[in-house]
């Protein structure tokens, strides 16, 4: 009665959400449908995830779920960059790694902590995942530090050369960690009864989950200029912040489902996973898709703001996840550091 009840409130809150947008209903009723049809499109995915974790293995599901939600993302910012708005693409990825690796890790340890005293997940995973976030940063910091001594066409290759690099380093990682060293990298096997549907329905059901995470989404980040503009919040706060929190709040809750249920391999997967594949892969594409629609690359330069919030979220979630092994007050420290960014840029 409860599973039913469930997939009726997924199904008619997603036909109302499409309804109230494509009739150009009342902003603010868009949104609150939305905010209600997201609640329950984040339950349908998280539970595709948990069922291909199932068979697949904790990293692949977790991998999967990231990919899938950073796929929706790509498309959107790819409207967005051929509209040439370079600059809210780059606020919307900075919003997108430091709320995964601070909101989204710091709930799903946070709520994992509470109900098991202590969790854990592959050390040497930890190990390379804090190299690589460092990778990013490093990615980000330089071309920022060099570029006042270079001309408009130097920045623009200087961004292709450090995107194709990057793209590289991240195709290898997948080499790394999904065949050569595959095993040394993957979580001892934790069995939590039996999976939700079969192989090829727990697929179907992620991809199915994804598109509805990606309509849903577009619907409510459309809502939020006209919503957020009676509040007074700036362009910065709006797409480094709600965007981020709103348009991949499904592929959130997923995480912490999967904490919550002692799979931290899976949530570090899609929090930690996901911001990697944002920094080292979803923007470096970006950058070469630019360049073939306009001949001129969107540039790898981000923002002061940009690179000490990256560089603050890196720091803290290297410093809280190199043991392998979390609890319920470092998922707190974590929330505390993504308000702290959250309050300076509301005031900036």
């Amino acid at each position: 009665m409860k599973g039913k009840l469930f997939y009726a409130g997924l199904i008619i809150s997603f036909v109302l959400t499409g309804i109230a947008h494509y009739m150009h209903m009342n902003t603010t009723l868009q949104f609150v449908i939305a905010c209600i049809a997201i609640i329950f499109v984040a339950g349908f995915l998280g539970k595709a995830t948990e069922s291909v974790a199932h068979y697949a293995g904790e990293r692949v599901g977790g991998f999967l779920n990231a990919t899938f939600g950073n796929a929706a993302e790509l498309i959107i910012a790819i409207f967005l960059v051929k509209d040439g708005l370079y600059d809210i693409v780059k606020a919307s990825l900075t919003g997108a790694i430091i709320g995964n690796l601070l909101l989204v890790l710091g709930l799903s340890i946070f709520a994992g902590g509470l109900k098991f005293k202590e969790q854990s997940f592959n050390v040497k995973l930890a190990s390379h995942n804090s190299s690589l976030m460092i990778l990013g940063v490093v990615a980000l910091f330089i071309p920022a530090i060099f570029t006042g001594g270079l001309t408009s066409k130097e920045t623009s290759t200087m961004s292709m050369i450090v995107a194709i690099l990057l793209i590289v380093a991240y195709l290898l990682w997948l080499l790394f960690s999904m065949v050569t060293h595959k095993s040394i990298l993957s979580d001892a096997s934790i069995e939590h009864g039996e999976a939700a549907w079969s192989k090829t329905t727990s697929i179907l059901f992620l991809v199915l989950s994804t598109v509805m995470v990606a309509f849903t989404s577009e619907w409510l980040v459309g809502t939020l200029e006209e919503v957020t503009h009676k509040f007074g919040f700036s362009e910065l706060f709006v797409g480094a912040f709600l965007v981020a929190i709103i348009g991949n709040a499904a592929e959130h809750s997923a995480a912490v489902m999967m904490a919550m249920k002692n799979k931290m391999g899976a949530a570090v997967e899609i929090a930690i996973g996901s911001s990697l594949q944002i920094a080292l892969f979803v923007a470096p594409v970006l950058v070469l898709v630019s360049f073939f629609m306009s001949g001129t690359p969107m540039n790898i330069v981000f923002t002061t703001y940009e690179i000490a919030a990256i560089g603050v979220a890196v720091f803290i979630t290297k410093s809280i996840t190199q043991d392998g092994s979390t609890n319920w007050y470092e998922g707190l420290l974590l929330l505390f550091v993504y308000i702290i960014l959250g309050v300076v840029f509301f005031l900036v």
